[in-house]
């Protein structure tokens, strides 16, 4: 099983981590940051599939792929933001963080604008 090798990882990361924060601060911090990578890079193959049967999904149901790709344009915002965040905070910077949270809610309103258009659009078929 793939989770107990990322966990397996973590906790080793973390060990390290905590031993060299009383000696080395700044080994510290790398050692998080590789660790997530190393974490991200291992789950990346299993996002390709996700996205593989959620494209298959969406041209049975003849979606748009502008919706379908702004969606997954959406949870990828979502997700490297909150990794970045993550890692701002590691590093003891919450405002850094916080600004990386806020950037990340306006792209996305920004990506959801053509949705947003079509969706008044049809409203406005539909009321007389």
């Amino acid at each position: 099983m793939e989770i107990i090798q990322i966990v397996g990882i973590g906790i080793i990361a973390t060990v390290l981590s905590v031993i060299l924060k009383q000696q080395k601060p700044e080994f510290s911090l790398q050692i998080s940051i590789v660790t997530g990578l190393v974490i991200f890079i291992f789950v990346i193959s299993k996002l390709n599939y996700v996205i593989e049967v959620l494209n298959s999904l969406a041209k049975r149901v003849d979606m748009d792929l502008l919706y379908f790709s702004t969606i997954l344009k959406v949870i990828g915002v979502a997700y490297i933001a909150e990794f970045g965040a993550q890692i701002a905070r590691d590093a003891g910077e919450g405002a850094i963080a916080s600004k990386i949270e806020l950037a990340s809610k306006i792209l996305i309103m920004v990506l959801a604008v053509p949705i947003l258009t079509s969706l008044l659009d049809l409203i406005i078929k539909i009321i007389p």
